[in-house]
């Protein structure tokens, strides 16, 4: 699989993969001063990048996790998918969950990518569904570890 980067004007860092096990490459933040996020407060992070997936990839935008777990800085909405066919730049939907104020420096690790195949579904309109033991047995269905 091959990603084509177009690296814009206000981008320093491309992404890499951090270790050699590492699924995620590292999204940096393309800004020239640092940003402070307020708590509960969201914002657009650019990234100086734009891509280019071959066809039936996709990039999934994910956390990174020691953002979120020391500082409370994650993403509006958890994962991002960005489809193969979108060619604007990368900018990355940040949220400060802490009560505390949080800098973004520039050149900063925001995020992270990670490339996936997908398969789009066919779709098929039914009177039932097929059984199954657990059922509709939702959320805590399965039990609680004690």
């Amino acid at each position: 699989m091959i990603l084509k980067i177009e690296k814009l004007e206000h981008n320093r860092i491309l992404p890499e993969y951090k270790t050699s096990g590492a699924a995620g490459m590292d999204l940096y933040a393309a800004i020239k001063e640092p940003i402070t996020i307020k708590s509960l407060e969201r914002m657009l992070i650019p990234t100086g990048l734009k891509i280019e997936l071959e066809k039936g990839y996709e990039a999934q935008i994910r956390p990174r996790s020691g953002l979120s777990i020391k500082h409370g800085i994650t993403l509006v909405n958890c994962i991002g998918t960005i489809d193969e066919d979108y060619r604007g730049e990368l900018l990355i939907p940040i949220i400060n969950l802490s009560k505390d104020e949080y800098t973004i420096s520039p050149d900063e690790r925001i995020a992270q990518m990670v490339i996936a195949k997908y398969e789009r579904a066919d779709i098929k309109v039914v009177t039932d569904l097929t059984e199954t033991v657990r059922g509709e047995g939702g959320f805590g269905s399965t039990g609680i570890k004690s």
